[in-house]
Order: structure tokens, then sequence, then C-alpha cells
């Protein structure tokens, strides 16, 4: 058969922040070649699959020899004479090596390039794009996700200048991806003026939000707030706000640090904070508002604020369909994000995705903070029918890549398949938000 895996070659090949990463192609006998790139996370889930990375000095520790070398020596054979277009042959293949949740036999970052390369590979080999080779894989309808983009960055993405992860916008009011994109524009244009006129423009952290020069946390909402006034939109009209809190990062054991503003907080003062930031401001998604370890307080969250807005698990979850599950079962949030890395396989992904839509679970695909030109998460957002894309900010070419891709699959399956406001159809943030028009 032509679709037969005829060549698996990796090699080290270079991410956004200019730090080694994997690539793997995977060549068919029939000729066809897929390619793929691992990304990196800078904030991560302490139960997700690890970055193989070689120590020592050299590169601050960070080559990925050991993981280049478990391609071409395990991964390789193992993926030879299997056809291209089985992707979960190919991935069980992959599990036979490494069955363990944090990969640290072979090294997520190596699982995942060779995955994703196979169904590159498929793709080519079935003479279909990506998007809908992973449809024929999942079952999925095809839809383009509305897209959440980062307006000012923080956190592990800033130097933690400030302790919140991520200040986002959603346009669920738009009807076109296009459109999303176009007023997200003008906010994170009106949002970078508003910080030059106070003389705060640092230029723009890991993801290409701006740099965070703020005296506390409240103030980036603030500033948003008035970016998407400046930008000509009502806030929370069909523009809306999302956070990523990464409480992981600055949270344990029931404690928070707030380093900007010098002081701690308890799991019930954190919840305090965050709700009254869910009434003055209109945000209609946050992501791991509590510490992964603290899933007495994702409870008590989601009990209190889970019918008002999205509440994402994040490292929390760690794309594992087990914690989804216990997840759904304890109502410790309603949405997970869908990182392909931290799981290690295409398949692993897939299914953590069906089992939150079977379990009502809003899907967001996600970047990570170290990423490259590799387009993969746009096909798997839309072939896998997930209902949202983070990809970062609306500048640097690693993230506008994943954007204009999503803009390219709109053109092939139709505008009308724009998902919309539907990801957000069963919150309440436009009843809730007190400062609604």
């Amino acid at each position: 058969m032509s679709n037969r895996i005829d060549k698996v070659i990796a090699r080290r090949v270079w991410d956004s922040r200019g730090n080694p990463t994997v690539e793997v192609e995977v060549q068919t006998t029939g000729g066809r070649v897929g390619r793929a790139i691992a990304p990196a996370g800078a904030s991560r889930g302490t139960r997700e699959a690890i970055d193989m990375r070689d120590g020592g000095k050299a590169l601050g520790g960070l080559d990925v020899g050991q993981a280049v070398a478990n391609v071409a020596e395990r991964i390789a054979p193992a993926l030879s004479g299997l056809d291209a277009t089985d992707q979960k042959a190919a991935d069980d293949a992959i599990l036979a090596l490494d069955p363990s949740a944090l990969k640290d036999r072979l090294g997520g970052n190596a699982t995942v390039a060779a995955s994703l390369a196979v169904a590159h590979a498929g793709a080519a080999a079935k003479g279909e794009p990506l998007w809908q080779h992973l449809a024929d894989l999942s079952g999925a309808t095809p839809s383009i996700p509305l897209p959440e983009i980062q307006i000012f960055g923080g956190g592990a993405h800033a130097g933690r200048r400030v302790d919140i992860q991520d200040f986002m916008v959603m346009v669920p009011g738009a009807s076109t991806f296009g459109e999303a994109l176009e007023i997200t524009s003008e906010v994170y244009r009106a949002a970078g003026s508003l910080m030059e006129r106070k003389g705060r423009l640092a230029g723009v952290a890991d993801e290409g939000g701006w740099w965070p020069v703020f005296d506390h946390n409240e103030e980036a909402l603030e500033t948003l707030v008035k970016a998407i006034e400046l930008a000509g939109e009502t806030p929370g009209d069909r523009v809306v706000i999302s956070l990523d809190i990464a409480a992981s990062e600055f949270g344990k054991d029931g404690r928070y640090r707030l380093a900007l503003e010098d002081r701690e907080l308890g799991r019930d003062e954190m919840i305090r904070l965050l709700g009254d930031w869910l009434d003055a401001y209109p945000i209609a998604s946050i992501e791991d508002p509590l510490a992964e370890d603290d899933p007495d307080g994702m409870r008590a969250f989601t009990a209190a604020y889970g019918d008002r807005v999205q509440i994402i698990g994040d490292d929390y979850l760690v794309t594992n369909s087990a914690l989804v599950r216990d997840a759904a079962t304890d109502r410790a949030c309603n949405a997970v994000l869908i990182k392909v890395n931290q799981v290690g396989t295409l398949s692993e992904a897939l299914d953590c995705l069906t089992t939150a839509s079977d379990r009502g679970f809003g899907t967001i695909v996600s970047a990570r903070s170290g990423e490259t030109e590799d387009v993969s998460i746009s096909h798997m957002a839309v072939g896998f029918g997930a209902r949202q894309l983070k990809v970062g900010s609306f500048t640097r070419s690693e993230r506008m890549a994943k954007w204009n891709e999503c803009l390219r699959i709109g053109d092939a399956i139709g505008q009308d398949r724009f998902v919309a406001g539907a990801p957000l159809a069963d919150t309440a943030w436009a009843r809730t938000y007190k400062g609604a028009a």
C-alpha cells in the first residue's frame, strides 16, 4: 500500500523563544510527507507529559538530543510499515513504547511531534486537508472555532510582572471568524495606544500580548475595558473578556500569593476576589481560577459561578480523560483546555475532547507559549469540532500563522460554519455583568 510509513526522520528545530524543540517528518511509500513540530509550555501542570531535555550547560540545559534520538531509535522502527491513515494504530504503537501519563520514557515532545506528523502524512496520503482527515477520525462536523485572543500577557509568559497569566478578549457577537479577528485587532491596537499614552509601552510578552506594566492586577482589567471602548465597542456586548488565572503558578495548599500586590489570600478570599471581578467586568470565561492542588477551591468556585461563566480546567485537567470524568462528577469546572502536548498523542487528545463533550463541557483547543510555524492545532480545532481556539495574541508570526490558517479553512468549508457565540450560549455573562448596557 502506498499509505505505508516508509521513513521517520527527527530533527532539532527552534521555537518562538529560541529554544530547541523536536520536529518529526513521516514519509510514506507513496511519496507523501507529513511534518510536525512539538510546542513547549512555560506554565505547566505537574501531571502533564514532560518535555524531555538534555540538561547540562549547553543551551541552558534545554537541548533535545535525547528526545530526537528516541524518535529515531525507538519510535521510527515502531511506526515503520504502519498505515499512515490509521492514526489510532500509530498512536497505539507509540504508547506501547511509553504508556506513562508523563511520557517520561520517550518525552512528550518526541511523542507529540511523531503523532502529529503521522496525521499530516495520513491526510496527504488521502489527498485531504488535515482538518478533513481529523474530522474523518473524530466523526465530528467541522466548524470554525471562536478565537480567544490575548491582549495583555502576564504570569510565566511575562516575567511574572503581574500575577494573572492572560487577559484576553473574545468576540461572540461577530458573524464570521474574520470579523472576530478584525474587532480583536482594533482592541489590541487600542490597548497599545493606551499603554503608550501612559508611558508604559514596554514591548510584548511570550505570546505576543502587551507587556503588563501595571501597579496591580485589576489595572489590567480596567485598561482592557477602556481598550474595548476605545475600539468603538461596548464591553459585554459583542466583545467580552476571558481570563487565564493560572493559579497553580502562585497558589499552593489553598493559599494564593499575589506578588505584585504583596499580599496573600486564602481560598475563600481568592474566590471572593475573582467573584468581585466577575461582577465588575464583562468576563465570560475564566481558566484555572484555583490551583491544581485545590479541588475544594475549584468545586466551590464552580458552585458559585458555574452558571454564569465558562470555567476552564487547564493545569487542573491537563488534557486527561480520567481527570475530566472526575471533574464532571465533582462539578469542579465546566470546560477543558485541549493541549495535545500535555497528553502526548493526538488520539489521547481526541479521547479527552470526546469525553468532555459527552459530559457537556466546553472544549477549547490551545497553543503553548513556546510555539512555531506549525498550524496543526488550527486543523485540530476545526476537524475535532472544538468550540474555541486559544493561540495567544494578535501579533508574532507563530501566532498569526494559526489565525490565518483558520481563515483559509473557513474559505474552504464556508463561513457559515463559524460557531460565533455558541460556545458561551449556556452562560449568563450578558445578564450578570452589572456594567452591561
